[in-house]
């Protein structure tokens, strides 16, 4: 197949994706056709237009949000969110060793689903001197389980009887990346979609103190700690939806934008995940990162019920 013919059909499929019949899920299941028969024709791009239009469209879906709601939601999920960032990266380190992973892959394996998947592996690889190799392998298994996620938790939530508020609390602790807790958060309820980007992107500040944590265990330098700046504009965004009169009148639209950004992004991770890169996860890292995601998801599904 030409390569011209790659980037229409691409091109073709990235479009049909604007359209407001094309869910998240979907969008991500035409990524991951896609990826299996033909060759990615823009994959020197993908990486870059995935991470700016996912904070882009995070920051859209603040100007549907009200800020006294986002701060209860905050307060709600906060132990949530501390006890299983540090149980994930407890038993990760255990997990390494027992598997014998490489230590930096195991690290970011676990540090990716502690705080935020892609995000926390995009800042801790160069904070811990990560080669491609380690970045890759966590990066792939992150998204492959996102890509599980998004499809199987609005059907347990839905088979546990989970509340709006309960659903959108667990898709932030268990499901590791911001996109695919918004996807499966949003196909679940107005709601859940906005406790878990809340929680989510709280939890996406733990960023800062685990950086300092691992320039200081693999005793690097901590002047190449990256700060998660969309979330401050969030926050603006959340703020001005709540204050300001006038934006009540655009919020809607930029809201609406803003989820079709998300659902582009989501097609963009699928088309990322070609048989070649699942492959080259490795056996041994894949089921570190399948164990964590699975305890996780159990434990804080059993706390949520019983707690929230």
């Amino acid at each position: 197949m030409s390569l011209l013919t790659r980037q229409i059909i691409f091109i073709l499929a990235a479009l049909c994706c604007l359209f407001p019949l094309m869910s998240p899920p979907l969008a991500l299941l035409l990524g991951l056709v896609i990826a299996q028969f033909m060759e990615h024709p823009f994959l020197h791009l993908n990486h870059q237009a995935t991470n700016w239009l996912l904070k882009l469209a995070v920051i859209g879906l603040g100007f549907g949000m009200n800020l006294s709601f986002a701060l209860q939601a905050g307060k709600e999920g906060f132990l949530f969110t501390v006890a299983s960032i540090f149980g994930v990266l407890t038993l990760g380190f255990i997990l390494g060793k027992l598997f014998k992973t490489e230590l930096k892959t195991s690290f970011l394996i676990s540090s990716g689903t502690a705080i935020c998947g892609g995000s926390a592996i995009a800042a801790l690889s160069p904070v811990m001197k990560a080669g491609d190799k380690e970045i890759s392998a966590a990066l792939g298994i992150v998204f492959i389980l996102n890509s599980a996620a998004l499809f199987i938790f609005p059907g347990i939530g839905h088979a546990f009887n989970l509340s709006q508020t309960q659903f959108g609390i667990w898709c932030a602790i268990a499901i590791h990346d911001t996109s695919s807790v918004v996807g499966a958060a949003s196909k679940y309820g107005e709601q859940a979609l906005q406790i878990a980007t809340t929680v989510k992107l709280a939890r996406a500040l733990w960023i800062i103190p685990v950086a300092f944590g691992t320039a200081f265990f693999f005793k690097t330098d901590q002047k190449k700690i990256k700060v998660p700046y969309f979330i401050g504009l969030f926050v603006l965004a959340m703020l001005a939806n709540t204050y300001l009169p006038a934006m009540r009148h655009f919020a809607p639209y930029v809201v609406s934008l803003a989820k079709t950004g998300l659902t582009l992004t989501l097609f963009l991770i699928g088309s990322g995940l070609s048989l070649q890169v699942i492959k080259s996860v490795g056996v041994k890292p894949f089921l570190q990162g399948v164990i964590l995601w699975v305890t996780i998801s159990c434990v804080s599904l059993w706390a949520i019920i019983l707690l929230a």
